[in-house]
């Protein structure tokens, strides 16, 4: 699913991509034990995301010396592959965690056979979406945006409330942001044709469209729409034929 993400931006002509990586199971390790309600979940979430460590250290005042600890060192696991080194030493040794880092190593062995020149970097408290990813999540950048074009990851659990958990990746785009970014790609030339039942009529068009053409068929009422699309023939009757004649 991130080859996909990959390329479709990079078809779309997008440069300098950057890929962030990360995975919910490694805070849901560092708090397993932990007693918590809802407000103070949210809270926790809130200050790892903005990476507030002194939001965390008071919100952590009575958890478990290892959950402290923990939620003290998450704030500073982002980065490149050391991320991953120290995470092993400086988190729980807790095995949704080492799960979670064994998953994120296999991710970037495979991206990186794939796209060599790609950044990935890591980001552990980045918790976007913590209460919908199951595991590991990714967004993707490009020089030019301020915030992610590209959003997904694993969402396992999604299907529990149909009664089915199943496994589940996927992953968003945002098409504006893409807009802005993206290589400026000449319109191709399409071809106008007029609206009608007429059967000689609609076999031309459908044989223009079989062969890779763009046909526009101009709707009664709707003539001025027809400007919006880069036509430079069109489709008229001439001797009992419908034949293409340049605009």
């Amino acid at each position: 699913m991130l080859e996909l993400a990959l390329d479709c931006l990079m078809h779309a002509g997008v440069q300098d991509i950057a890929v962030d990586l990360g995975d919910a199971r490694v805070v849901r390790g560092v708090l397993d034990g932990v007693a918590l309600d809802a407000a103070t979940q949210a809270e926790l979430i809130d200050a790892l995301s903005h990476k507030d460590a002194a939001a965390l250290a008071t919100l952590a005042e009575r958890f478990p010396a290892e959950a402290r600890r923990g939620l003290a060192a998450l704030p500073s696991m982002y980065g490149g592959d050391e991320v991953l080194a120290r995470a092993r030493t400086e988190l729980p040794q807790h095995a949704l965690i080492a799960q979670a880092l064994d998953d994120l190593q296999w991710l970037i062995t495979h991206l990186r056979h794939a796209y060599p020149n790609l950044h990935v970097g890591f980001d552990l408290s980045d918790l976007s979406g913590y209460a919908y990813y199951s595991g590991a999540r990714f967004a993707i950048f490009d020089s030019a945006s301020a915030d992610a074009l590209v959003r997904g990851g694993r969402y396992d659990e999604v299907g529990a409330v149909f009664g089915r958990k199943r496994p589940a990746v996927g992953f968003s785009l945002d098409l504006k942001s893409l807009a802005t970014v993206a290589r400026d790609h000449a319109p191709r030339p399409a071809v106008r044709a007029p609206w009608g039942e007429e059967p000689a009529l609609r076999a031309a068009i459908r044989r223009l469209r079989e062969a890779g053409e763009t046909v526009v068929c101009v709707l009664p009422g709707h003539e001025h729409e027809a400007q919006e699309y880069a036509c430079d023939r069109e489709l008229v009757a001439a001797d009992g034929h419908w034949v293409l004649r340049a605009i």
